[in-house]
């Protein structure tokens, strides 16, 4: 291979205009003789199979695509609940069949890499991506995120199922300042070992095929040059032979907004030498990796060990004998089919999260009950795009799909709600409020490397006549069901939020809402359908219920209303605390403890509900704590059991936790951590006894040395169903 050969090989640009990089197909393919593309639509990826065939090597693209929580911008795919919403299940093996039924989409398109999972930890609610996440517990991140990763990558890549998964985004990128996105992470290298780094590791000796790099800073290194994380800690420490694949244009941010180099040239080699493979959407890294490697400043050896990692990952999935084009007869055999739609609404029940019932749940739909009027209100009720979230087809990112999928394929609140009630019932419908407006950001259309800039959001005020409409509706009505939240203008890269409080005239809805029912006593349901954790209005304590719905998919809608109409039982346990106003930020249940006490001079620290709550329809009891092995070793295990009845009159799915607090630490630690769960079924007036093992060897801390040890001494084990340490059950076992 000649040199612009091999540079051209660790380069990845996107195959159409919009996205800041003046280059068309021919250019990039044939000039450039790239190794990978993304973001094409599928008539631009028939059009680059078609020009690779015109190049002197013939070297096969290896395509990749956000593929985040379904295949995100192929018409018709099946889009699944978020991240977010599937990391409220707390059940591996069903993430792991999301991730395989995805792969199973993807493979056909002509894609062969997927930007996901997310392992960043959510502490700052505040910031754009909370929704990509597994939530704010690095163990429940590891376990859903290996879970994914085993359901993308199949049996193996040689499996023309198979997909490369992505770890992303390395590392503590979602440590924000202020909770804006790509801003310096302020975190110290133990505090990077001790909560930020173990998910990835995970995944890394578990063969992820590739990491992508985070945008932002550490101690004033960038991680695109962090030779420490990506030499030291990845490649030498965890043996990662994987690839690696920057951001978006993170050596060009280099040059343009980090000013760490003064130019291309310095920049390029400064991320070959830190272990980068391919770089993505920087066009410059083509001339300036070339310039590099003439004055020398890049070995050619450090270039040919990143070609040889990719046209390793190429040779794996057996591209260069089978180049995986799209096949149109494939994708009809297996996108949007009801074997995954049938899945979708599975992930979609268990995603939901009860976070209050005053009893007036499930309601009574049985055939002797009269008929009822269902007030289904609010600007979330049949909002087909927020009902999906963020990386979902008209979430803005592949302009060939603005419109969105199918309105066919998805099923709101207010359709749900339609197609499910008893023959009789009525259901009326108000929008009651409008979220927001937008408008051009001052700055310019562009950034300053031609990407476009998020419009502004601007709040719409409260409008009269449509809280009219909702106050009527509701007046007529039996029960209603308030459906408020975010919007996908609210959410994602370059979209963090100022405020978690409801945006727009919803706070003025729900303040009339809980009027009528104060005055009516009609029972009130607030279903906030929404990206993240919210700060609800005063007005929301009128509310009979509240329900979380974390953009539940395409089969969103049927859930909730089988939810409410008491069809299913609700099983979501939340993977991220919920604050009772933005001052808490951030806010997550495994802090070190505050020495000044627990709460500010004004308002309360305790959040609004805990990491690892959420309500059934039934009772359940915890008694019984018993811990077999008091005394072990470091390579031992703890064994325990924990007595779980169902004291109630439904089915329960009830999530048992296991946390740890190591008693005495040579370094300041948090207070508790996850460990472990487990799931049960238990029928009513059903106990079972739950058999819980843990191996010591997960009972670390990082050090003052950096050294991740189990140190000996004194352990609690705390059992319950929730991070609430008054509803945990407390065993006690030592280290020797």
């Amino acid at each position: 291979m000649t040199l612009a050969e091999k540079v051209g090989q660790m380069m990845q640009l996107p195959a159409g205009a919009g996205y800041g990089v003046d280059a068309d197909l021919g250019s990039i393919v044939v000039d450039m003789a790239v190794g990978s593309i993304l973001h094409a639509s599928p008539e631009q990826l028939q059009e680059a199979h078609d020009l690779v065939a015109t190049t002197r090597l013939q070297i096969p693209l290896l395509v990749g695509e956000d593929c985040i929580h379904g295949h995100s911008f192929f018409r018709g795919a099946t889009i699944y609940p978020t991240q977010l919403g599937m990391a409220a299940t707390w059940d591996a093996a069903l993430v792991e069949r999301v991730a395989r039924a995805t792969a199973v989409e993807v493979a056909p398109t002509g894609v062969h890499w997927t930007f996901s999972p997310v392992l960043c930890i959510a502490r700052d609610l505040r910031w754009g991506r909370v929704s990509e996440t597994f939530g704010e517990d690095p163990h429940l991140i590891g376990e859903l995120a290996s879970a994914m990763v085993r359901g993308y990558q199949g049996d193996g890549l040689e499996d023309p199922t198979a997909i490369l998964a992505t770890a992303k985004h390395f590392a503590a990128y979602s440590e924000t300042q202020g909770g804006r996105d790509a801003s310096e992470a302020d975190v110290s290298r133990r505090k990077m070992l001790s909560w930020y780094t173990p998910p990835f590791e995970r995944v890394a000796r578990e063969g992820c095929a590739t990491f992508m790099l985070g945008y932002q800073s550490t101690d004033g290194v960038p991680i695109t040059i962090n030779t420490w994380l990506l030499g030291e800690v990845m490649r030498e420490q965890w043996g990662y032979g994987g690839m690696l694949v920057t951001d978006w244009d993170n050596v060009g941010q280099l040059v343009r907004i980090q000013r760490i180099s003064p130019d291309f040239a310095d920049a390029a080699a400064r991320a070959v030498l830190a272990g980068n493979d391919m770089i993505m959407t920087t066009p410059e890294f083509f001339a300036g990796a070339q310039e590099a490697v003439e004055k020398g400043t890049l070995p050619i050896e450090a270039v040919d060990a990143a070609v040889g990692r990719i046209l390793q990952v190429k040779f794996a999935l057996g591209l260069f004998e089978d180049a995986r084009r799209p096949d149109v007869a494939g994708q009809a055999a297996v996108i949007g089919s009801d074997e995954h739609a049938e899945l979708n609404l599975e992930v979609a029940r268990r995603s939901l999260v009860l976070l209050r019932n005053g009893g007036v749940l499930p309601l009574d739909a049985s055939p002797d009950v009269a008929p009822r009027t269902v007030a289904v209100v609010g600007p979330n009720a049949d909002d087909e795009h927020t009902i999906l979230g963020d990386w979902a087809g008209a979430s803005g990112q592949a302009p060939w799909l603005m419109d969105g999928h199918p309105r066919e394929m998805t099923t709101t609140v207010l359709d749900g709600f339609r197609a499910q009630v008893p023959d009789g019932w009525e259901v009326l419908h108000a929008r009651g409020a409008d979220i927001l407006t937008l408008e051009n950001d001052p700055l310019g259309a562009t950034f300053s490397d031609g990407q476009p800039r998020p419009q502004i959001v601007v709040p719409t005020p409260p409008d009269e006549a449509l809280i009219a409409d909702a106050v009527a509706a509701a007046r007529a009505s039996d029960v209603v069901v308030a459906v408020v939240g975010d919007r996908i203008e609210l959410v994602g890269e370059g979209r963090s939020t100022a405020t978690l409080e409801l945006v727009g005239g919803q706070v003025a809805l729900l303040d009339a809402l809980a009027e009528v029912a104060r005055e009516t006593g009609t029972p009130l349901v607030v279903v906030v359908l929404a990206s993240k954790p919210h700060v609800l209005p005063p007005s929301v304590e009128a509310a009979d219920a509240i329900v979380w719905a974390a953009n539940p998919g395409m089969q969103g809608g049927h859930a909730v209303a089988e939810l409410v109409l008491g069809r299913i039982e609700p099983t979501g346990r939340l993977p991220l605390s919920w604050p009772r106003h933005v001052g808490q930020q951030p806010i997550f249940y495994n802090q070190i403890t505050s020495q000044h006490g627990t709460r500010y001079a004004d308002l309360t620290q305790d959040p609004a509900w805990v990491f690892g709550e959420g309500l059934s329809y039934s009772s359940v009891a915890y008694s019984d704590l018993r811990v077999s092995t008091p005394v072990v070793g470091r390579s031992d295990v703890v064994r325990a059991s924990v007595t779980v009845a169902n004291t109630g009159a439904r089915r329960v799915l009830e999530t048992v936790q296991v946390y740890v607090r190591d008693v005495v630490t040579s370094v300041t630690w948090a207070d508790k951590e996850l460990k472990t769960h487990r799931q049960v079924w238990l029928e009513p007036g059903e106990s079972a006894v739950v058999d819980l093992e843990l191996p010591v060897a997960a009972c670390t801390i990082v050090d003052a040395d950096g050294e991740r040890i189990v140190e000996p001494g004194s352990f609690a084990l705390l059992v319950g169903p929730s991070s609430r340490n008054e509803v945990l059950l407390t065993g006690t076992f030592d280290v020797v």
